[in-house]
């Protein structure tokens, strides 16, 4: 990263990797060059520490004990909560849920609030969509008779903005989209297809698994309803993530999930719910995890989203520049970087996508190969598979360099140099 970059987007990517134990490691002799972030981020010392202390200092369950012990581990599960809501604007801690993950997220959405849905109700997603959120809606459309309906995509990889109109009517209940592409990078705009949804009185759902740990997310302005992302691609543990959801909406839904902590009261053959977002929390949490998430968002906050945005668009405008150099690569997505996040999908037509990711681990290099949980847009894009490069705070040009010179050194061991 040059001194100017450094300073445009006011941290360096380069000293942020001390904060980082596992990116000091070696692979294969080589330094390792993690560029595989959209699947996990690493984590920063602050996380692993708060974590270890968790266990070593408050371990005990929540909300069931009146012990010192127990009083600390829910004051830090709880503190999540807050930290959360606080870090996406959301308007109230009671509509932040904390399930496992930004999959689990989804599933409570669809099971929950489309249990209010039926015969003629219809479901709008897109073509670019996870399979996190495109299977939950498949099984409830097997389930309740819905019919689901698809946002075409542009030949650069973006939302045909459209067909919009003609997708939605009076039958869409659920609007459900990504805020930013796993395998395209494309930010979506979703306070403005939100408005939209809202005009023809459906809910809008936000997969923001690849947006919230990248760019500023307001929950509020972005006009969702609900809004799902995962801890462990937010600098964060794994096993823990949030559903946003506004509290009206959250009061009028069941839960999905029986048995402790969500209940008020309960006889032989009756059970009555408990206040949200509690009745959508059965069971034991893990309250580890999740008191271990904080750090990560002050972490964020520290260096500000808008930072964290500057950094990322940067660089992959220069990882664009660099690849497209090369000659021989198809890219997928919109070709500039104001309109895509830090990452690229890409396709060498001689090497396939899981030989190019081994040949490039060799070097140190980690990067993801295959469909990416979405075998839909692969269908799209009429390819198989891809390779992908992800980008995070602790990356800069020197990452995409070394990334430039695996992809031709593989080329050179597959006899195509």
């Amino acid at each position: 990263m040059t001194a100017t970059a450094t300073t445009a987007v006011g941290f360096d990517p380069r000293a942020l990797r001390a904060r980082f134990p596992i990116l000091a490691r070696r692979v294969h002799g080589r330094p390792l060059v993690y560029l595989d972030n959209a699947a996990t981020t690493q984590k920063p010392t602050a996380v692993l520490d708060a974590l270890t202390s968790y266990y070593t200092t408050s371990n005990a369950n929540v909300h069931r004990g009146v012990h010192t012990l127990a009083e600390e581990a829910t004051a830090l599960y709880e503190q999540c909560r807050t930290r959360v809501a606080r870090f996406v604007n959301a308007p109230d801690p009671r509509g932040v849920v904390i399930v496992r993950n930004a999959t689990e997220a989804i599933n409570l959405v669809a099971r929950s609030w489309g249990a209010t849905l039926g015969d003629g109700d219809e479901v709008l997603l897109s073509e670019m969509e996870h399979h996190s959120n495109l299977v939950p809606w498949i099984m409830l459309a097997r389930e309740r008779h819905v019919t689901l309906r698809h946002l075409p995509l542009t030949a650069d990889g973006r939302l045909d903005l459209a067909a919009l109109p003609s997708l939605l009517s009076r039958r869409t209940r659920v609007v459900a989209l990504t805020a930013m592409s796993n395998v395209l990078g494309t930010i979506n705009p979703i306070a403005e297809i939100a408005a939209a949804a809202h005009r023809a009185g459906a809910v809008m759902v936000v997969d923001g698994a690849q947006s919230v740990p990248h760019m500023p997310v307001d929950f509020t302005a972005l006009g969702a309803d609900f809004l799902a992302f995962s801890a462990h691609k937010t600098y964060g543990p794994t096993g823990v993530g949030f559903l946003v959801a506004k509290p009206e909406l959250l009061e009028r839904m069941e839960p999905v999930a029986g048995g402790g902590e969500m209940i008020r009261e309960v006889r032989l053959d009756w059970a009555s719910w408990n206040e949200i977002p509690h009745r959508f929390e059965a069971g034991t949490p893990n309250i580890g995890d999740a008191a271990a998430f904080p750090p990560a968002l002050d972490l964020l906050e520290e260096l500000g989203m808008a930072a964290v945005r500057a950094h990322e668009r940067e660089l992959v405008g220069y990882a664009l520049e660099r690849l497209r150099a090369l000659g021989w690569l198809q890219l997928h997505g919109p070709m500039d970087a104001d309109s895509r996040g830090g990452l690229v999908s890409f396709v060498d037509p001689e090497i396939h996508p899981h030989d190019l990711a081994q040949v490039l681990d060799t070097y140190g290099i980690a990067v993801r190969a295959g469909h990416h949980c979405a075998q839909p847009l692969m269908r799209r894009l009429d390819v198989a598979a891809t390779a992908r490069a992800s980008l995070a705070i602790y990356n800069d040009r020197d990452d995409v360099d070394a990334l430039v010179e695996g992809l031709v050194a593989a080329r050179t061991y597959f006899g195509l140099a």
